[in-house]
């Protein structure tokens, strides 16, 4: 577990992805925290003892029902499932059917397709659900009868709240919960439940993405095949892997993995449209104005309408990040890089000399590294600084990419290619 856990460190390093507490449900702190909510809603009447029978798939981690089953297997692992008949503890999940009903109907899971399939199965009735499991050697006991340990999925569940509890309770509660569609069930029924019988708010939205596939084949453990990022990074520049994956894979549907995919995107856009124009606007400065941004005359009817894409594409990109469509927020991106291409290529500077197309491009420029900075954050900081603007890009406010901020005057440094064909 040290060695697994040490490896999701590095690989969120890695890959730019920054976190403010790295918490394991190994901590102690974490099991005081399960062993008190158990407490609490044991001593509420909300937990009892019983007797549980019933099909439970060891994959999952979860019992199941005749209905859920294909063939006799689990659906999501495609495994047998086994018959149990053990004391467990129960947690009273029908008295909550009406509440949870309320809460689905209400715009709290996206997209709506995951809502519905949620909505279907709560319909049919919601049973009381075991959450304990006896004579087990790992886990956290129950603290009403030790030779008891909490079910993985009340320990897990409740982790969200006891990596902030009660020092930075104040971040409860979560704006947006993001979960895969394969745990969809234990985070709009099983966790909202869990969250009223001990008293806490619930999340204010539960957005489920699809599944990565590999050549059509979802990504399994027991089936052995995988995705190394580890190894995918030593291939390809971190950057191009984070923009492939957040451009080729809409949030809420299923993706397919395959390498020449990620090549062809890497060079089709990052380097043929956005790095083009980029590297175009920057070295045509460099090496016929100095490095120095000119001073522009009066713009004409073409100044204009860059200046009006300049304005409008913060909003356009932020609108479709608000509403989880990554894809299509690098797709408005890609879109806003191609009018700045064919906007370079009308002025024709290299003949003209045009200082509006040198002003105007070297701005455009500036909000295409702001636009980007959250999908690919290293290229976007390399790019500031050749801009040779100052401190981090992360700092800059997003609504800035819509103003004209790099001034007649201002100096650029030796502009490098912003990414590598592949």
């Amino acid at each position: 577990m040290d060695r697994n856990a040490a490896k999701f460190i590095q690989l969120c390093q890695l890959f730019n992805i920054s976190f403010d507490y790295f918490i394991r449900t190994t901590e102690e702190k974490h099991a005081n925290f399960v062993r008190e909510v158990f407490k609490k809603i044991y001593e509420k009447g909300e937990i009892y003892k019983g007797i549980y029978r019933g099909l439970y798939c060891p994959l999952c981690e979860e019992f199941k029902g005749e209905e859920d089953l294909i063939d006799g297997k689990c659906p999501e692992h495609g495994v047998e499932v086994e018959y149990l008949e053990e004391e467990n503890y129960f947690f009273r999940l029908s008295k909550y059917q009406t509440k949870i009903l309320e809460l689905l109907e209400k715009n709290f899971i996206i997209p709506e397709k995951r809502k519905h399939e949620v909505l279907e199965r709560v319909r049919r009735g919601l049973k009381d659900i075991s959450i304990t499991r006896p004579n087990l050697t790992w886990g956290i006991k129950a603290p009403v009868n030790e030779e008891h340990t909490i079910y993985v999925w009340v320990d897990a569940l409740f982790n969200y709240i006891s990596a902030i509890y009660p020092e930075n309770l104040k971040y409860w509660p979560a704006d947006v919960h993001l979960i895969g569609k394969g745990i969809n069930w234990f985070h709009s029924v099983l966790w909202p439940a869990l969250l009223l019988a001990a008293g806490f708010e619930l999340p204010k939205k539960i957005v489920v993405h699809g599944y990565l596939n590999i050549e059509g084949k979802k990504i399994s453990k027991s089936a052995g095949n995988f995705i190394d990022p580890f190894e995918l990074a030593q291939k390809y520049e971190v950057d191009s892997i984070r923009y492939f994956f957040l451009r080729n894979f809409p949030m809420f549907e299923d993706g397919d993995f395959r390498e020449e995919l990620l090549r062809e995107r890497n060079n089709t856009e990052l380097v043929a449209n956005i790095g083009n124009f980029v590297y175009r606007v920057l070295s045509f400065t460099f090496t016929k104005f100095d490095g120095k941004v000119p001073q522009p005359q009066e713009l004409n009817e073409e100044d204009q309408r860059l200046v009006g894409e300049i304005n409008q594409i913060p909003k356009l990109v932020g609108e479709e990040i608000e509403g989880f469509r990554l894809n299509r927020a690098l797709e408005k991106i890609n879109e806003f890089a191609i009018s700045c291409n064919q906007y370079f290529q009308a002025k024709r500077p290299w003949k003209t000399l045009d200082p509006n197309s040198i002003y105007l491009g070297m701005n455009a420029v500036r909000s295409l590294a702001i636009l980007l900075a959250p999908f690919t954050p290293s290229s976007s900081q390399k790019l500031w600084r050749q801009l040779n603007l100052k401190g981090s890009i992360q700092e800059e406010g997003w609504d800035s990419a819509s103003e004209l901020r790099i001034f007649p005057g201002h100096i650029i440094n030796r502009p490098e290619p912003l990414f590598k064909k592949l």
